[in-house]
This record gives structure tokens, sequence and C-alpha cells, in this order.
């Protein structure tokens, strides 16, 4: 009996489609791309598939949505040649070195070199000119003591993470959510979102790379990037701070969303983790169809787990470099899985009804 390496869920809307005509590259009007750090090496085979094979098909523009490490991974979607890119940038993340304590500026001078290497400055109006692929990025902008370093940034996440537990609108007390988005897009998927407060910066030449460097800045880990052009003045960090795996209202995208995620629950915000309660659904998001690693995927890795940011203390550098590239490697399984029940007609059946 075949292993089943990739679990498919999908809310009502998608799941009725997908059932009715299997699923086309013209079917999906936006891609979702999370929060998550290193965990993400296990969706890079995924990701080859969607950026070189799936979506060449496609002959209207594909939106896409990302936060932290995933907008970084959708970056190298409107490159040339997107699939050398994505290796790129995973080579390049999975070789990440430190000294035995790092401190922020150490960390955030390693996230800059990688960026630089990962995206040129001549690469980017490549990415910007083109309309294949358009790019949507959440970034934190941070007000009050959340936009300062040091105990202050932490007495503001504390705060922040208090009132998160009443309510995630009173997020906005804190944070505002800015939408960086490719200079061609309307973003009117985005229409209505003012559950936190919410402004909108195209991408320019002279942002882009500033923007991507600040939805993965993690607080009290990379420093935040301040003043970033075309955009409101302030200070700004990590987009999961808002919007970790989303929780957001898709019913104004043109088809369905599809969203790799490398977890089998979607966490709405990062102060969200340990809130069990707090979780999106399929019956929120009607036309969504959701992918994720299955039990069994995730067994069969070293260590039975996924890659996370605790890899950089526990393990070795030899231990942890072998263990993200066999993470990767292994992704790959899922990648071969989807694209046979793609093309035989089989992901009708694969398909489960998300409630």
């Amino acid at each position: 009996m075949t292993t089943d390496w990739l679990t498919l869920k999908a809310g009502r809307d998608a799941w009725l489609q997908v059932q009715e005509q299997g699923l086309k590259a013209d079917d999906i009007g936006l891609l979702l791309g999370a929060s998550g750090g290193p965990k993400w090496f296990v969706l890079q085979g995924l990701d080859k598939y969607l950026f070189g094979e799936f979506f060449s098909q496609r002959t209207r523009p594909l939106d896409m949505l990302g936060t932290s490490a995933g907008a970084w991974r959708f970056a190298s979607l409107g490159q040339a040649d997107p699939i050398a890119a994505s290796d790129l940038f995973c080579r390049l993340y999975r070789t990440q070195t430190y000294s035995p304590k790092p401190d922020v500026r150490e960390i955030t001078d390693e996230a800059i070199k990688l960026l630089h290497e990962y995206i040129p400055d001549d690469v980017v109006p490549q990415i910007l000119q083109q309309d294949k692929f358009r790019h949507h990025w959440i970034v934190t902008r941070c007000r009050g003591l959340t936009a300062h370093n040091g105990k202050r940034q932490m007495a503001g996440l504390l705060g922040s993470a208090a009132a998160n537990a009443v309510n995630r609108r009173l997020l906005g007390k804190f944070y505002d959510r800015v939408i960086f988005h490719h200079p061609q897009s309307d973003v009117r998927f985005a229409q209505g979102w003012q559950d936190i407060p919410t402004s909108l910066a195209p991408l320019r030449d002279d942002n882009f790379k500033s923007a991507l460097l600040a939805t993965g800045s993690i607080p009290m880990v990379l420093e935040g990037v301040r003043d970033i052009p075309g955009a409101p003045p302030g200070m700004y960090r990590d987009g999961g701070i808002t919007d970790y795996h989303f929780d957001l209202d898709f019913s104004q995208v043109d088809g369905l969303v599809l969203y790799p995620h490398f977890y089998h629950q979607v966490v709405p915000g990062w102060f969200d983790k340990s809130l069990k309660w707090r979780r999106t659904k399929g019956a929120q998001w009607p036309n969504v169809i959701f992918m994720s690693p299955s039990p069994e995927f995730i067994a069969s890795l070293p260590y039975g787990k996924i890659p996370d940011r605790t890899d950089f203390a526990k393990l070795s550098v030899e231990d942890r470099f072998k263990y993200w590239q066999q993470a990767v490697d292994q992704g790959q399984r899922m990648a071969d899985q989807l694209r046979e029940w793609i093309t035989s007609g089989e992901i009708k059946r694969k398909i489960q009804l998300w409630t």
C-alpha cells in the first residue's frame, strides 16, 4: 500500500470545485506562504514543482501573499530562473553559521548578507517589471514600546501578547499591518482587512529588499528596519507578529487560494501559538486548498519532526546541515505525490473536506 506523504484539505467551495474538475493552474488566484523559519525546508520540493512546472501553465497573473519565510520563498518567482533561485535560497539558508553566542547584530548582518546573495540589486527591477507573479508581503509596523529595542521592546511584546490573549483585534493598539505589493496589483483580495489597521505600500526598486528583510525580522532576534521608503515612517518587523499563518478574509480572491503549509494547523498570529483554541479552520476559508505533510511524512524525518530554529542551539553544525538537507530531500516525496494526484485526477479522492 502506497504511503500518503501529503495531506490535502479544502473548504467547501474549493472541495466541490476539485470534485467537479480536478485542479488546474488557472484555478488558483492566490498563493499563501506562512512564517516559520527553517520549517519551510520540507516544502521546497513542493515549491519547485509549483514554481517551475504547475504554474508555468498559467495564462493569467498569480497573486502571492507571504510573511517572513513565506515571502522570502516567493521572492524566487519573477526571477529569470525561479528553480535556481529557490535552490540558491535553500542552500544559503541551510548553511548559515554563527558564533557560539550570536547577538542581534550578528544575526541581522548574516540575514542582510543572505539577502544580497539571493537577490542581487539587478534582479529587483526584473521581478517588479514582470506581471506573471505579483508579490504581496505583510510587514508589521510597530508602535509604542514595540518600536524600541532591548528591554522596552520586550515590555511591549509582553503587553501586546496579553492584549492578544483577550482579543486579536487589540493587536491594533500596538501594530499596523502594512501590505507591500507588486506595482501592478490593486490588492483587491485584501478589501475589508481592518481587524488590525492596514495600509498599502507599492514595492519599488528602492524598498523591495528593505521590505523583504523587514518581514523576516523576528523581534528580539533581528534588528527591525526603520523608515522603509514609500511606506509610513516607523519601525518595521516580522509580518508574522500579526499574521503568522493568517486569519484573513479571502472571499475577494478571484479564484481558489492554494496554501502549501508545513504544519497541520493554522495559527493566526505569532502570539497565538500557545492559545490552542485559536486556530483558523476550513469553515472560515471555503475557497482555500490546504496542503501539509502527513503524520507519516513527519515520522519519517530525522528526529521525527520538521526543522525549526531551535536546531541552531540543539545540534552541532555538521548534524544540523545533514538533518536540514535530509528534510529538503524527503520533501520531494510530497511534490512527486502531488504531481501524480493532479495529473491522474486522483486528487479528487485524496482531498478531504475541511470543516
